[in-house]
């Protein structure tokens, strides 16, 4: 995958700063705006470069690797990385999903397995929530989107990876947020465990995402769908920036 070319950064940041150009203003363009803008594009890249390290830091721990073999990997001492990486990531067992969820799940994991990805990301959710009916997918169809459209249009985004998928796989950043934003959708209402309405409901408001741009594509509003879930028994998400 070619890295963006800076030519193309320079152009976009002149296309989305909106107050740079303004009709009648000033002959020279508000460079302090283009200033604003750019920097605000160049954390984005490096968050989303932030998030890849960190996916593949995630992988390394998972599988027994110390944090002086990642440091030497990183080229940093292995007290840079424990100090930025140490906070170990939240785990999700089946006795924190419901009956359903669980069952998803397990499609989950096939969908990463058949097609050799040593990942779970948000695209594999997202065809695991909608391989069989349930909350999610009843939320899809009240929202006004097919589950089945749904589903077929995930799996046509799902890689064939290069490796064998390890027993033990790590959640991308991504799907993390997700989990993360349906267990506080769920503890909200109250609810003994996290439904896969709850996960549909993060994955769309993590907002990237593979699973958020065929949410959107499909036409999955999620204000609407939450104003669809239970007359307001579950927390309002909002997407995350």
């Amino acid at each position: 995958m070619p890295l963006p070319d800076l030519d193309e950064l320079i152009a976009e940041v002149d296309r989305t700063c909106v107050t740079a150009h303004r009709p009648g203003g000033p002959e020279q363009p508000d460079w302090l705006a283009l200033l604003t803008t750019a920097a605000a594009l160049a954390g984005q890249l490096q968050s989303l470069a932030d998030d890849l390290v960190e996916d593949y830091v995630e992988h390394c721990r998972m599988h027994g690797s110390s944090w002086t073999d990642i440091g030497a990997a990183l080229g940093v001492t292995r007290q840079a990385v424990q100090q930025r990486f140490h906070a170990p990531h939240k785990r999700y067992g089946p006795e924190t999903m419901s009956v359903d969820l669980r069952e998803a799940m397990v499609h989950v994991k096939r969908a990463a397995v058949q097609h050799r990805n040593n990942y779970i990301g948000t695209e594999h959710l997202l065809w695991g929530l909608t391989a069989r009916a349930n909350s999610a997918t009843r939320l899809l169809e009240s929202a006004g989107a097919a589950p089945e459209a749904v589903h077929r249009a995930v799996e046509s985004r799902l890689t064939q990876g290069a490796s064998q998928a390890a027993e033990r796989i790590a959640w991308t950043p991504y799907s993390r947020k997700a989990i993360a934003l349906a267990e506080a959708r769920s503890e909200q209402a109250g609810a003994a465990h996290i439904d896969c309405a709850d996960l549909l409901v993060g994955l769309a408001g993590v907002g990237r995402g593979v699973a958020a741009a065929v949410l959107t594509e499909a036409g999955f509003d999620l204000a609407t769908a939450q104003g669809h879930s239970g007359g307001g028994e579950r927390e309002t998400i909002t997407p995350v920036a």
